[in-house]
């Protein structure tokens, strides 16, 4: 295993909508390299869903996963809007901020913003 941190997307959440996110710390065995990434899909009815995709992928790269915490992201792609709010019952609250940092190196040219609001 082992293909550069590079090879991993900083962000990968559904192109439209209201869906559950979680921010996890990719990091190699033994400290060294380590990032955070957001993973955010409809698909997921649960934030533990979106975790357990996530980390088989990363231990196949040679990562170590844990997640940070979670939330929801409402993403309006036609406005070029994103609000990252709310908080994971099974993981806790993810720190927003450093979620709408990573948002914005991937959506440059967006509106992001961030609260704790639960709705």
């Amino acid at each position: 295993a082992g293909g550069t941190m590079a090879a991993v997307r900083d962000v990968e959440i559904d192109p439209e909508g209201t869906f559950k996110y979680i921010l996890v710390r990719l990091q190699r065995p033994g400290g060294g390299e380590q990032r955070d990434i957001v993973r955010g899909t409809k698909a997921a009815e649960f934030h533990n869903h979106i975790f357990e995709k996530v980390n088989p992928e990363m231990e196949k790269l040679g990562y170590e996963c844990k997640c940070l915490g979670g939330g929801k992201i409402d993403h309006n792609s036609k406005d070029k809007k994103i609000r990252v709010f709310g908080l994971s019952t099974g993981y806790g609250k993810a720190d927003h901020s450093v979620t709408v940092e990573i948002l914005k190196k991937v959506y440059t040219d967006y509106e992001i913003t961030w609260s704790d609001d639960k709705k």
